[in-house]
C-alpha cells in the first residue's frame, strides 16, 4: 500500500520510487449501497449508474493547455507522443480495483510539457443529478509499473466533496530536473471536463 495523500501534501516521486519511469494512474469507485435500488439514490439521481472519467491535462511552463491534443480522456485516448495512454472508459464502476487506467511514461513527456494535472469528473452529472456524496470507495492512485507497487492513493469520497461533481486530484510537475507530485484535492462543480480545460486556455 502506498502513501495515503492528504490535501496539499507534496512528495518527490524520485524519492518515493527511485528510478521511476512509467506509472499508472488508476481510478475506482462504487455506488453507495444504501443509496441504490429504491433508496436515496433513486430519489436524487436519475440513474443507478455512475460514470466517473479520469483525464490528464498537459500544461506548459505558464500552466496553459496549448492544444486539444494535450487533453487525454475517453475521447482522446493517446497523446501524440505516445507518452500518455488512456486505456478506455468505464461507464458504471462495476468490478473490483481500478475502473479506469491511464499510463504515463515520464521519460517521454516532451520538454514543453511542465505539468500534468490529474483530474476526474462525473459524466453528465447535472443531467443525472449526481455528485460525489452518492459514491463510495472512490479513489485515484499512482502505481509504479516496473514493480506494480502502489506509490500514492487519494480518497475521493467524504463529506467535504458533497455537491462536487469534479476534482483536481494532483499535479505531477518538473522541479530541478526531477518529477514531483502535489496532492491538490480541490472539489469542483463542473458540467464536464471541457469546462475545466477552458480554465487553462
Amino acid at each position: 500500500m502506498g502513501i495515503n495523500l492528504q490535501k496539499g501534501q507534496r512528495i518527490s516521486l524520485k524519492k518515493e520510487a527511485p528510478g521511476l519511469e512509467r506509472i499508472m494512474c488508476g481510478l475506482g469507485w462504487d455506488v453507495a449501497k444504501n443509496k441504490s435500488k429504491g433508496g436515496l439514490l433513486s430519489i436524487f439521481s436519475k440513474t443507478d449508474d455512475f460514470d466517473l472519467d479520469a483525464f490528464v491535462l498537459c500544461l506548459d511552463a505558464e500552466d496553459r493547455l496549448k492544444s486539444k491534443q494535450d487533453l487525454i480522456y475517453f475521447g482522446n485516448l493517446r497523446h501524440a507522443t505516445g507518452a500518455i495512454i488512456h486505456l478506455g472508459d468505464n461507464l458504471t464502476g462495476e468490478g473490483d480495483g481500478d475502473d479506469e487506467e491511464i499510463l504515463i511514461d515520464l521519460n517521454h513527456i516532451p520538454e514543453g510539457i511542465h505539468k500534468l494535472v490529474l483530474a476526474v469528473n462525473i459524466y453528465k452529472c447535472f443531467e443525472r443529478d449526481q455528485e460525489f456524496s452518492q459514491i463510495e470507495n472512490a479513489f485515484i492512485r499512482l502505481v509504479n509499473l516496473s514493480n506494480n507497487k502502489e506509490i500514492v492513493r487519494y480518497s475521493l469520497s467524504g463529506n467535504e466533496y458533497q455537491g462536487k461533481t469534479g476534482m483536481i486530484f494532483a499535479e505531477i510537475y518538473r522541479h530541478k530536473g526531477e518529477w514531483k507530485m502535489a496532492a491538490i484535492g480541490t472539489g469542483l462543480q463542473i458540467s464536464d471536463l471541457a469546462e475545466l480545460a477552458k480554465s487553462y486556455s
